[in-house]
């Protein structure tokens, strides 16, 4: 049953790529919104870094703004259910987001407020190695079916293989190559790293905070630093 529905999936998504010629990981994407009633996915290159902070990211591709914006936000505030998924190895799946005040407290209210109301990632990895997340979310309540689910799972090992053909030899840790703005975050980090002293993981931080007190996108205020238009000090915030 199972192989039935991978090979018609498999049939598909070929389909789309003769008739779009783009990125494998892009369809891979817009199949599971046609496919399992879901309202937006995205798909997302992570890398551990060192010393266990949190994943290096590059966004491969959203279907939509609020995909995109789940994304980010996850960044920003360092949880939810793609860096879950990612850690463990395993799907998160959450039918209601409402519930999960506790889990994610700073996730939580902010991905509702974008109008998520459940959400499902799924590690993208072959045997143990692990190469990102798939994140699904619903604009209403309610769980993945099984058949849903059973093609989620199936559309993430499809993903899977899309990331590893476009990383083509480029290693999770080098995100030079994704044209995406969360390189600049990447540079802006380092950056600040350098105006204050600090470790990466500090820089970071202080990234995080300054975007989430001030409620502007962590890549608006990348781009700030980048452009010399935002400093960090030490002893205060950016200015």
């Amino acid at each position: 049953m199972a192989e039935n529905r991978r090979r018609r999936l498999q049939a598909l998504l070929a389909a789309d790529l003769a008739e779009r010629p783009e990125s494998v990981v892009k369809l891979a994407c817009e199949r599971c919104v046609l496919e399992l009633g879901v309202s937006g996915a995205g798909a997302t290159v992570l890398s551990a870094a060192p010393g266990h902070g949190l994943p290096s990211r590059g966004l491969v591709c959203a279907t939509n703004e609020v995909s995109s914006g789940l994304e980010d936000l996850q960044l920003v505030v360092g949880e939810g259910p793609c860096l879950d998924a990612f850690a463990s190895g395993g799907p998160v799946l959450i039918s209601d987001l409402s519930a999960e005040m506790e889990r994610w407290p700073a996730f939580t209210p902010a991905a509702r407020g974008l109008g998520a109301a459940a959400v499902f990632s799924f590690p993208l990895q072959i045997g143990v190695a692990r190469v990102g997340s798939l994140d699904l979310y619903r604009d209403t309540p309610g769980p993945l079916t099984r058949a849903e689910l059973t093609d989620a799972l199936i559309l993430s090992d499809l993903a899977t293989l899309g990331v590893v053909a476009e990383l083509d030899g480029h290693s999770t840790a080098d995100l030079s190559w994704l044209a995406d703005p969360h390189i600049q975050v990447h540079q802006a980090t380092g950056m600040v790293q350098a105006q204050l002293d600090s470790t990466t993981e500090v820089a970071l931080l202080r990234l995080r905070g300054y975007a989430f007190i001030h409620d502007v996108p962590l890549a608006e205020v990348a781009r700030r630093v980048v452009a010399r238009e935002l400093r960090f000090t030490a002893d205060e915030g950016g200015h």
